[in-house]
């Protein structure tokens, strides 16, 4: 079983950030009209309607392995990865105002089972669709990861200079824990956040702020600043129950 403390203070916490930032994502998509969703995104090969179905689609994921934790019975986050890509495809092509009610519906359907889910459940184990495990409340990190990253990823007007210092504390302590591994740096700090995470005995030290570093990190900004090529990311995370946000 995982440390309960991480449980007990920061599954509500993280929650309301999850609606946070699913309420910033809808004023963006308020402001989307038809010639809007049908340009392209910054991803490569989607627009903005291959984006926001994703967002959609990957609430009901996560829903899905709610479910799972809750009943017990196993509950697969999708059928396959195929089947992802064909439900984003599908989706894309949707007139703006049904994308947008989607992205809104599908959301609000995973924070109600969130909110109604038992205390135990939230330590039980589920699969993310690569195959690795981790316990129920990590899917909560992984919605909001989603809604953050990929309201940059529409190219409207939010940057990662617009992620709330909370989220970004939070996705650099796990990411670079889980890639600890892969990065040259001996330690790395967000100097605005007063957040120092230590990777090695040896290297150089990484320090900018916490945005930059965040956005360096996820491959969402050219990181002038950063010579080394940013690693393969996110990481399959590392669960050692110190997780804090």
């Amino acid at each position: 079983m995982q440390d309960r403390s991480w449980t007990d203070l920061n599954v509500s916490s993280v929650l309301a950030e999850v609606v946070a930032a699913q309420s910033r994502l809808e004023r963006t998509v308020a402001g989307l009209d038809e010639a809007a969703v049908r340009a392209p995104s910054p991803l490569e090969g989607w627009t903005r309607g291959h984006v926001l179905s994703h967002i959609a689609r990957n609430a009901d994921s996560y829903r899905r392995l709610l479910e799972w934790a809750r009943t017990g019975v196993e509950h697969p986050q999708y059928p396959s990865a195929e089947a992802r890509e064909a439900e984003i495809e599908a989706g894309a092509g949707r007139p703006a105002a049904e994308i947008a009610a989607d992205v809104r519906e599908s959301n609000a359907r995973f924070v109600a089972l969130a909110e109604s889910l038992p205390q135990e459940a939230w330590d039980a184990t589920v699969r993310a669709l690569q195959g690795w495990a981790h316990p129920a409340w990590y899917t909560l990190h992984r919605r909001w990861r989603e809604v953050e990253v990929h309201h940059v990823d529409l190219g409207a007007g939010y940057t990662p200079a617009d992620w709330p210092g909370s989220y970004v504390r939070a996705e650099l302590t796990d990411s670079l824990r889980s890639l600890r591994g892969e990065l040259p740096f001996s330690r790395v700090t967000a100097t605005d956040l007063g957040l120092t995470v230590r990777l090695h005995d040896d290297g150089p030290a990484l320090e900018d702020e916490g945005h930059h570093l965040l956005a360096w990190l996820t491959g969402r900004a050219s990181a002038s600043r950063i010579t080394a090529p940013p690693p393969r990311w996110p990481a399959v995370p590392v669960f050692d129950g110190s997780q804090v946000l």
